[in-house]
Formats: C-alpha cells, sequence, structure tokens
C-alpha cells in the first residue's frame, strides 16, 4: 500500500494547499479560531506563520505499530493550541524553543529520517501548522518520500481543516484528552473541548477506518487513539471509552495511558500534583472490558504503586 499524498493530483494538491492558507488568514486552524494574521501577531497557540521546529529523531517509544523496530520519524513542533498545566514538553509546546525552517528545509528534514530507517514522518502537535506541514509533504513526495505521515496531535481540532488533509495524512493518531468540560478549561485551557474532539475524530476515522498494519505489524494507514487517565478521573475517562466504543467501533486501536506525572504547572495545583494510583488506572481497565475495547494498548507499569487511598 502506497501512501495516500503519492496520489493527490497538481489540481488536488493546489486546492488543497488554498484551503488550508485561506484558514491561516486570518488564522481559523483550531477551535479557539483566533482569526489573526499571523505574519503580523499570535494568536493562542503563540506560533508564528513561519514553521518552527524542536527536534526531530528516531523515537522507539510511541506505541509498537508507530515505533516498530527501526523508530517513527517524529518530529517535535513548537508552539501548541493547548495550555496544558501538566505538558511535559512545556518548554516545546508554550516556551516556543526551536528554530525556523523553510518549506524545502522541512522537505529535507523529512526525506533525512526516510533514509535513516524511519517508519513513518510524525507530526507532534502539528495543528496550528496544518498548510505549511501540507506543502512541505508535497515537496517531499515530489522529491522520493514514500512512508506514510502520521498526525499526532492533542484532538482540538476543526473538520474543516480535517478535511482538507483528507489523503495527506495516512495515520491519525489523536489524543481524547477529556470528556468534561471544566477540566478541559481549567487545565488545557480548551473550552469546548468535548463537542470538537468528537467530531474531529470521526471525521479521522471517516478518512483513514481503522489502523492497518503490515505483515511486520507495522502502521500503514488508520486511525489510533491515545487517551492519558488522569487523577481522580479528571478526564472523564469512562465517557470517552463509551464514545469510542459506540461511534467509532469496539475494534478501534486505542492506547490506554497510565504515565501521568505532575510536570509544568501542575505541581502547583493539588488535583493533578500527583501521579496516578494503580487503583484508578484499574478501573480504567475495567471501563476498557465494559465496552469491550479488545484492541487496546494497556500500559504495565502504575507510577505511585498505591493500591487505594
Amino acid at each position: 500500500m502506497g501512501s495516500s499524498y503519492l496520489r493527490i493530483s497538481p489540481q488536488q494538491w493546489k486546492n488543497k494547499l488554498e484551503g488550508l492558507q485561506a484558514l491561516g488568514r486570518p488564522c481559523r486552524i483550531c477551535p479557539h479560531a483566533c482569526a489573526v494574521d499571523r505574519r503580523e501577531k499570535t494568536g493562542m497557540c503563540h506560533a508564528p506563520e513561519d514553521l518552527y521546529v524542536s527536534n526531530y529523531n528516531l523515537h522507539t517509544g510511541e506505541e509498537p505499530p508507530i515505533s516498530g523496530e527501526r523508530g517513527s520519524g517524529t518530529i517535535f513542533l513548537t508552539h501548541c493550541n493547548l495550555r496544558c498545566v501538566f505538558c511535559q514538553n512545556y518548554p516545546i509546546s508554550q516556551l516556543g524553543r526551536g528554530e525556523a525552517y523553510g518549506i524545502e528545509q522541512f522537505a529535507d528534514l523529512m526525506l533525512g529520517l526516510q533514509k535513516r530507517g524511519a517508519h513513518n514522518i510524525n507530526f507532534v502537535s502539528p495543528t496550528h501548522y496544518s498548510w505549511q506541514l501540507a506543502a512541505a509533504v508535497k515537496e517531499a513526495a515530489a522529491r522520493g518520500l514514500t512512508i506514510p505521515i502520521v498526525w499526532n496531535s492533542n484532538g482540538y481540532e476543526c473538520v474543516e481543516t480535517l478535511k482538507l488533509m483528507e489523503d495527506i495524512i495516512d495515520i491519525y493518531m489523536p489524543d481524547m484528552k477529556y470528556s468534561r468540560e471544566d477540566s478541559a478549561r481549567r487545565l488545557s485551557g480548551a473550552p469546548g473541548y468535548w463537542e470538537h474532539v468528537r467530531p474531529a475524530v470521526i471525521e479521522m476515522q471517516r478518512q483513514v477506518g481503522s489502523l492497518e498494519c503490515d505483515e511486520n505489524g507495522i502502521g500503514e494507514h488508520g486511525l489510533l487513539i491515545r487517551h492519558l487517565v488522569l487523577p481522580d478521573d479528571l478526564s472523564g475517562t469512562r465517557a470517552v471509552l463509551k464514545f469510542i466504543a459506540e461511534e467509532i467501533g469496539r475494534r478501534t486501536r486505542l492506547s490506554l495511558m497510565s504515565q501521568y506525572f505532575p510536570a509544568h504547572k501542575a505541581l502547583e495545583m493539588p488535583d493533578v500534583s500527583r501521579r496516578l494510583k494503580a487503583v484508578e488506572y484499574e478501573q480504567a481497565i475495567a471501563w476498557l472490558e465494559e465496552f469491550d475495547l479488545s484492541e487496546a494498548f494497556i500500559q504495565d507499569e502504575i507510577l505511585d504503586g498505591e493500591e487505594s487511598d
């Protein structure tokens, strides 16, 4: 199976890039809809129009279908349209540490990762750079890029933007962070998160379907959802899993993550200033079983080891 972007016609590329650029000027790429011209000022994500990269490498710490044996060609993009108080990568996402890349230079970066053996190109926090990344994929494809593109996002997306990314992205790997509005607003500065992430994931599923892997178990095309379980169920985990089972499908590939730890500003907030307890993750696993989500990746480690309060 060849990557979808290799089959996009010149006219389709033109339509996609023009549509994405129109959404970016003024910027309505994500649900914040800041309506700023990022050539002149920044919005909620604090990202300028230029594409900024913090770091890149072959990454072996993703889920098995993404990392495989050789690693995922992971590119950490600077800035983010969320303001998560517990963000482990806050120097990148919120302080914007990185360097500017032109479209051709970014294409070189992707081609270099492919040459090093990457199973895929993995865009981390890509949403606010949608049109720039689309342009870079077009350039790289014309110069020999063939491996899948992974859209590794926080799930706070606009369906209108995602529709224009159709066939550019091979694997969608969104977070579904919260079903609780109070948590989304207070912990991530994401009003209406649950109302936006559900149609976004439905659109992703429509585009790419269930995750398909090659004979070695490496993802080629499809959807893989991540959900981080938070202390005191601030994530609203049961409702997230219920939605996935009933609206996306019980065979959906899902990563149920237990690795929460208080980073960035979370140490200053009592209800998120501790690690996850074993009993909390065990409850999340029980909800997986309740909804027959049998294709989930389960993590063995429970970071504080406590069985109960």
